[in-house]
């Protein structure tokens, strides 16, 4: 069974000031200095039409909460300000990336307003511009068309809910973004996984992106076989992406074999038209905790039932979730429940066998019948179990296109119904900016070096080994690479190793290295440029340093004690060490030489260059052998 992958990738440009205002684009960590509110209100499009997600989102009646400083956002983001012009910066870092991408570039810009409901932006909208079109990116010798770059402004910043409240911080709101939308021609997990590390790499190279965790996002839009578009959102780490695609393609088959098995068992959706049954008395002894706190506080018991679906519930579609579990989020979202039981999970939850029994029977359900179970208030309730009976009409059909959130172990969860196609409005505020061909030339000259060119002098001039200068050409890190290598001065190779092979070591070693910035690394090859560190140390520190984020590496050499020792102090720690093998050394000779490096090393490992102690030890070890 085939499947496509498409890559939507957001990326933070790193300007001075956001996209159509001149604040700065900082995230904050200090407390704000005052909030203010905003409802959403629900409107009919020119056809009548209700948005579907708009509509999921206005049922929550929830009101949106944002947190501003007065110095970091101003009436641009409060909505109570025109915008001002688009920031010429940012225009020029996206023209960059679309050039970079081989896209045709649009003659002129226009901004627009694309619907956002979800309460992240203060207007109800985001304006985002075509920058260019008709591009590609090469990925392992396979062309990847660019349908789109796009400049646009970032959403606020969620942190919290409280209630009905949702939280959200302005210091994000406006900071200029470009967004890559790939076709959907990837048709593997690592293929999306290699094409994403692609165009994150080439978005490094231009310099004109911000870095660290949370500046890039990655979308993904996957689709197999007989099934329907799903859009992954929110996927933050670039190893996560094949690991994410497997699992939803692994999600999407589960669905469709669920699918035509109830096919083959006749199951229509007419036979879904189910009303919930009030089983509330089958209750109310109860051992389980969630229905006897559900019906303390005045809840009710709602169950349905579930024609044809026994044993299908509680399939497995995705590592510990299952259909019963999408039921379940569905049942979340719509009418904010704990959850839901299904039959397929019964008895079980301090829920026995006789009330199932007793349930099954008040509902009629055969052997080949489930039913879902829900307790809490009696409107949500109802509304949950609504949700559930959608939720089995879309099993039906097999995938249900809708919009889903990525978890940290790669599996997805349902975010919302996919957005309506009619989102696209014109901005009234900011007028079209010409793209000239002498701006185009101008910017051409500031394009990243060609991958052949870089490896002709990471070869001949750094001195790297062929292979390892094609590992550092593919790295995530190349930009990182050459800063350090060009801006710092480090040794190339030690470098090159420490970003393809150190790192690769720790993280199987259980360390965090997802921790470690690039400022980390980069001050770490400065104190090795500079003498304040040996190479052969560098693992601990940033093994430290990933444990301990809020070190700088020259507290990481003091909290080791790895301050490098000068060759004569070194050389007074292998005299002390051989005088106290004194013995070894008048029997064995200079065949003693290996135990007195070991035992030399285990005091100067990491405080002076290998070769540099092989050679002292040596020295000092003949001269002792002559008597000296």
């Amino acid at each position: 069974m085939s499947c496509r992958v498409g890559l939507e990738i957001h990326q933070m440009l790193d300007t001075r000031a956001k996209l159509f205002c001149g604040c700065p684009t900082e995230l904050r960590r200090d407390e704000p200095h005052f909030t203010f509110r905003r409802w959403l209100r629900l409107a009919r499009s020119e056809l009548g039409e209700l948005d579907p997600a708009a509509l999921f989102e206005y049922s929550k009646g929830r009101t949106f909460v944002y947190e501003s400083y007065l110095d970091g956002s101003c009436l641009v983001e409060m909505d109570e300000e025109p915008p001002h012009p688009l920031n010429p910066e940012a225009l020029e870092a996206a023209l960059i990336v679309a050039m970079a991408l081989n896209c045709r570039i649009v003659d002129e810009v226009h901004v627009m307003r694309k619907i956002v409901i979800d309460g992240s932006n203060t207007t109800g909208f985001q304006r985002t511009a075509l920058i260019g079109f008709d591009g590609w990116v090469d990925v392992e010798g396979k062309r990847v068309p660019v349908s789109t770059v796009c400049l646009e402004e970032d959403a606020a910043r969620k942190v919290g809910e409280r209630g009905g409240e949702v939280l959200y911080r302005l210091d994000r709101l406006g900071v200029p973004l470009v967004e890559i939308s790939t076709a959907p021609v990837l048709s593997s997990p690592e293929e999306a996984g290699l094409a994403a590390l692609r165009i994150g790499q080439l978005l490094r190279m231009t310099g004109r992106v911000k870095r660290g965790l949370g500046t890039i996002r990655q979308d993904l839009n996957i689709s197999v076989e007989g099934g329907a578009r799903v859009e992954v959102k929110g996927v933050q780490e670039l190893e996560l992406i094949p690991k994410v695609v497997e699992l939803e393609i692994q999600r999407q088959r589960g669905l469709l074999e669920i699918r035509d098995e109830l096919r083959r068992r006749g199951v229509s959706p007419g036979a879904l038209d189910q009303r919930p049954v009030d089983v509330t008395e089958v209750f109310k002894g109860t051992n389980s905790r969630v229905a006897r706190r559900a019906l303390e506080a005045g809840g009710v018991a709602l169950a349905v039932k579930l024609p044809g679906f026994a044993g299908l519930l509680g399939r497995e579609i995705q590592p510990g979730r299952r259909l019963g579990t999408e039921m379940a989020d569905r049942a979340r979202y719509w009418a904010e429940v704990g959850g839901i039981f299904h039959s397929d999970e019964l008895p079980g939850y301090g829920i026995g066998g006789g009330e199932v029994e007793e349930v099954r029977r008040l509902l009629g359900c055969g052997p080949g019948d489930a039913f879902a179970l829900v307790f809490g208030e009696p409107r949500k309730a109802r509304a949950a179990v609504e949700a559930v009976l959608e939720r089995a009409r879309e099993a039906l059909e097999g995938v249900p296109p809708e919009t889903r959130a990525a978890n940290p172990d790669g599996t997805t969860r349902f975010m919302r119904p996919m957005p309506g196609r009619a989102r696209m409005y014109p901005e009234t505020d900011i007028r079209p900016i010409p793209i000239t061909g002498e701006m185009l030339a101008r910017l051409a000259a500031k394009l990243p070096e060609p991958p052949e060119v870089k490896y002709e002098r990471f070869t001949k001039v750094y001195g790297l080994h062929p292979d390892l200068a094609r590992k550092v050409l593919r790295s995530y890190r190349l930009d990182l690479f050459e800063r350090a290598v060009a801006e710092v001065g480090a040794p190339p190779t030690l470098v090159a190793s420490t970003l393809e092979g150190t790192l690769v070591e720790l993280r199987r070693d259980g360390v965090p290295v997802q921790n470690l910035t690039d400022e980390h690394l980069l001050d770490v090859f400065r104190l090795v440029a500079r003498g304040g560190l040996v190479k052969e140390a560098v693992p601990a520190v940033l093994k430290y340093l990933a444990e301990n984020p809020s070190s700088t590496a020259e507290g990481a050499v003091r909290a080791l004690g790895l301050e490098p020792l000068s060759v004569e102090e070194a050389r007074g720690v292998v005299r002390e060490v051989l005088r106290g093998m004194e013995g070894v050394i008048r029997e064995r000779g200079m065949a003693a030489f290996g135990p007195a490096m070991g035992a030399v090393m285990a005091r100067l490992r990491g405080r002076l260059d290998g070769a540099l102690i092989s050679k002292l030890v040596r020295e000092e070890l003949e001269r002792l052998l002559k008597g000296g």
